[in-house]
């Protein structure tokens, strides 16, 4: 085995196109100037669109918790309560943060591996109308759940004013996003999964009604701001001093998007999808997530005749793929395969032939080929819809 080949197979970090690296070694220039106000001039529009919003995107130098921080610090008064739909374990992340901040929080348990009823928020909300906020994953890394944000806004809408706070870090970018029609209130990401870039960028949105309640909120913040960063963002800069190299990554990264289009990015991630859940499917290997619920930027697998860690080291060991573990109770009963950003149906391909010989390889009782060919199936049959 080539011991420097690295092929990331993982929901985040993902791999980072050989453009976008190039853009990032580019030398470095004055935060302040005016080459960085050009470019986050040019960023702006185009984050919008992935955003589905005609509201500022504001970029923070972080990770993806920090923006998530940032909309609980900015949304929610002292004294006022929240909900949060667990559905994985980012979704305790959600609450925990709101516990930090001593915030009455409400949780609404969903089992792993199910997205949420919008009947269950509709009626969870009629019997506590005090909730001001709700929170919840749009792609729940930690399980492959893409939960049904639209519909979830909607049930929300006929029965409370309460905002609705959405953490889109491991699909905004490879999913259709839609905040303003879908009527979402806060909206969060992060550079490191279908944004193709490193850790280190986080974005937020926040609709004409959040703004109103962020307006009004007296907690303390200062770095996570909201205010700050919107003041700034329309000005083409920053409050604080910005992560430039990712910026340069970024700027390539949406013209990427742009080039391919947006609806074919989106086709691009349900194929890979289609493609990753079939062979599983034809393999006889059970998957965590039913197809109904299933993210097109993170597929869970459950396997019953083999083992999820043994099956991990040996497609390190063979292959040098990096293939995902589950989380907490599911640490040793799961694994999951990342397939957003930049991946292609090829890399699709190339990782379900080197996993079915992991899967024999652990134990499992399988047809080799059974599951590449449910695959190519699947690809050669798109271009027929």
């Amino acid at each position: 085995m080539l011991t420097d080949q690295q092929i990331l197979r993982i929901p985040g970090p993902t791999p980072i196109p050989p453009s976008v690296n190039r853009a990032m070694s580019q030398p470095m220039i004055g935060h302040r100037g005016e080459s960085t106000s050009d470019m986050i001039s040019d960023i702006r529009p185009k984050l919008k669109r992935v955003f589905g919003t005609e509201q500022e995107v504001m970029i923070l130098t972080g990770s993806g918790t920090s923006a998530l921080e940032t909309a609980v610090v900015n949304v929610v008064a002292p004294g006022e309560t929240a909900a949060v739909i667990v559905t994985g374990s980012f979704g305790e992340r959600f609450a925990k943060i709101c516990e930090a901040y001593n915030i009455e929080t409400h949780i609404i348990e969903v089992t792993w591996g199910e997205a949420l009823e919008p009947s269950a928020i509709k009626e969870f909300l009629q019997e506590h109308p005090e909730v001001k906020a709700v929170f919840s994953t749009y792609c729940e890394t930690s399980t492959g759940v893409l939960n049904p944000i639209a519909e979830l806004a909607s049930a929300i809408k006929e029965v409370s004013e309460a905002l609705l706070i959405v953490d889109g870090v491991s699909c905004i970018g490879g999913v259709e996003t839609k905040m303003d029609e879908w009527g979402l209130d806060v909206v969060v990401t992060g550079s490191q999964k279908a944004f193709m870039l490193p850790a280190g960028l986080a974005f937020i949105a926040a609709s004409e009604r959040a703004w109103k309640k962020i307006g009004a909120n007296p907690r303390p913040r200062f770095y996570l701001d909201m205010k700050k960063h919107r003041d700034n963002i329309i000005k083409d800069t920053t409050p604080f001093t910005p992560a430039i190299s990712l910026l340069f990554g970024l700027q390539q990264v949406l013209r990427l998007m742009e080039e391919e289009g947006l609806e074919e990015v989106y086709a691009r991630h349900r194929l890979m999808m289609e493609m990753t859940r079939s062979a599983f499917s034809a393999l006889g290997v059970p998957l965590l997530t039913s197809d109904e619920d299933a993210s097109p930027t993170v597929t869970s697998v459950q396997p019953a005749d083999f083992e999820a860690p043994v099956f991990r080291k040996i497609m390190k060991q063979e292959f040098g793929m990096d293939i995902a573990g589950g989380q907490q109770h599911m640490a040793k009963t799961v694994f999951r395969i990342g397939h957003m950003g930049y991946c292609s149906p090829a890399d699709v391909l190339q990782a379900i032939a080197a996993m079915e010989i992991g899967i024999a390889k652990a134990g499992g009782a399988i047809e080799l080929g059974k599951g590449v060919r449910a695959a190519q199936e699947i690809y050669l049959n798109e271009g027929k819809r």
